[in-house]
């Protein structure tokens, strides 16, 4: 037994450390098999054929298994549970999950429904083999009650397997399927620590959490965006992804095949221009050769930093900005890139067509300034080797200096003398555009200053944005606001 210092807790700053006893794998599934309340079936798919063996490696496994299947033929798995058009796949997952849920309640419900605990748990999983060397990844579910014959509670997840051998993935796999169950069925009135704890003697550089949701009377006050961010504050992924209505989705599911248009901001709050860059963003990429009859979604990013005050994160303020981009129908990518080419190269993780990143020329000149690239061996040429090395652009939205007038775009924006040919050479090979057609009387606003109007009850401020915002931090109050 060890102890760690966990980053965070549900509800709890991540600046805010609290130690936790980690239990081996071992002392975690016995703890499991020897609690006479929980009784349950095992069903994995594919290369998932680790967990079950754990519960009965450890001894006990007659207390907590009524069933363990492992359907790893595909004919065999569609007599069970029908046909799918993917094997590993969120529906396929939960077509596992009420089958076999609905199974245990259907048999043993009469028999001891009074004093059991059910549970099912799956998992369908893709691993590298001889034939294939794509990355590994799986998802894995838990149906559960948490007390006898209440309604099941539900948390599933999406993992990518990080290690190069078969073997090692198959032990990291069945390890982390012990910390879901066990962490399912003892920390889920603390879904901070359950997190955590789903990495616990493996750590997080062998494998990737990148989409956890729960659901059922269990967590009836979880907001799973919040979750997600706790995600990539916690080092589990680099970034989580949800749509307007706050459902959490998966990225590789997302992305898949599609060009990628994305503005990165603080988003506090969004302004007319934030929608005036992406407006003439839009405008331009879906013009471009590579991107003419392809799916295009439409990204609002926001990083780590852009969220952090000081050294933490206000998570209230994380979900009203959240709240704000939904109501304008906009999809929320979180992440930990505060380089753009890290940025770059997680999309092309995922998709081949083109990517599009909107930004301001402050920004641009940002990435400009060799600073930020010191630790790269190959400093700002690196950088940006890495992040035009597939097919990506930046559209850069003009700014007016407030002191003189003066209009900067991406072609006339003046860098250090020593970098000037670089800047000649991207953007006379339109790596990086000029946005035209802007709105110029969104050029002078500025976010800093829409946020100092509100907090001064300046009412000025709602001429600044977009009306669905205006309205909503008037009703909520937010960022300060003063003022009926």
């Amino acid at each position: 037994m060890s102890r760690i210092t966990g980053r965070f807790g549900y509800g709890a700053n991540c600046s805010q450390r609290m130690a936790r006893e980690i239990l081996s794998t071992h002392q975690k599934a016995l703890q499991i098999n020897l609690d006479p309340s929980k009784y349950g079936t095992f069903a994995e798919i594919g290369a998932g054929q680790e967990v079950a063996r754990w519960f009965f490696r450890v001894g006990g496994a007659s207390g907590t298994i009524a069933k363990s299947i492992s359907a790893y033929d595909m004919t065999i798995s569609d007599a069970i549970y029908g046909r799918a058009d993917r094997y590993v796949s969120r529906q396929r997952l939960e077509t596992m999950l009420d089958h076999e849920y609905a199974l245990l309640l259907e048999r043993l419900k009469e028999k001891r429904g009074a004093t059991t605990r059910f549970f099912a748990f799956a998992d369908t999983v893709v691993a590298r083999s001889y034939s294939r060397q794509d990355d590994a990844h799986g998802w894995l579910g838990l149906r559960f009650q948490t007390e006898p014959g209440q309604e099941a509670s539900q948390i599933i997840v999406h993992v990518r397997l990080w290690d190069k051998e078969n073997l090692a993935e198959q032990e990291a796999l069945g390890v982390f399927g012990v910390n879901f169950v066990h962490a399912g069925m003892y920390l889920h009135n603390d879904p901070g620590t359950l997190i955590l704890s789903l990495v616990d003697n493996i750590g997080v550089d062998r494998i990737e959490v990148d989409m956890i949701q729960f659901c059922g009377p269990a967590f009836a006050h979880v907001d799973n965006r919040l979750l997600a961010l706790h995600l990539v504050q916690g080092g589990l992924t680099n970034a989580v992804l949800f749509t307007a209505d706050g459902q959490v989705i998966q990225p590789a599911d997302a992305f898949y095949k599609k060009c990628i248009l994305v503005e990165r901001g603080s988003f506090r709050p969004v302004t007319k221009v934030t929608l005036d860059m992406l407006r003439c963003a839009q405008a331009v990429f879906v013009q471009e050769p590579n991107v003419q009859g392809e799916e295009v979604l439409t990204l609002m990013e926001m990083t780590l930093k852009n969220l952090t005050d000081g050294d933490k994160i206000d998570h209230q303020d994380f979900l009203d900005r959240v709240d704000i981009l939904g109501t304008l129908g906009k999809t929320v990518l979180i992440s930990n890139f505060g380089e753009y080419h890290r940025l770059a190269a997680y999309f092309f993780r995922y998709t081949k067509k083109m990517i599009g990143v909107v930004m301001g020329v402050p920004t641009l000149k940002e990435l400009f300034d060799e600073k930020y690239y010191t630790d790269l061996s190959g400093g700002i040429l690196e950088s940006f080797g890495r992040m035009f090395k597939n097919d990506l652009k930046l559209y850069v939205y003009p700014l007016l200096e407030a002191r003189n007038g003066s209009l900067i775009s991406a072609a006339n924006l003046r860098v250090a003398p020593n970098l000037r040919h670089l800047h000649a050479y991207l953007v006379e090979n339109r790596y990086i555009e000029s946005l035209r057609d802007y709105d110029e009387k969104a050029l002078p606003i500025f976010s800093r200053d829409v946020l100092q109007k509100l907090r001064d009850g300046d009412g000025a401020w709602e001429t600044m944005v977009p009306p669905q915002v205006a309205q909503m931090v008037r009703e909520r109050k937010l960022f300060g606001c003063k003022g009926p």
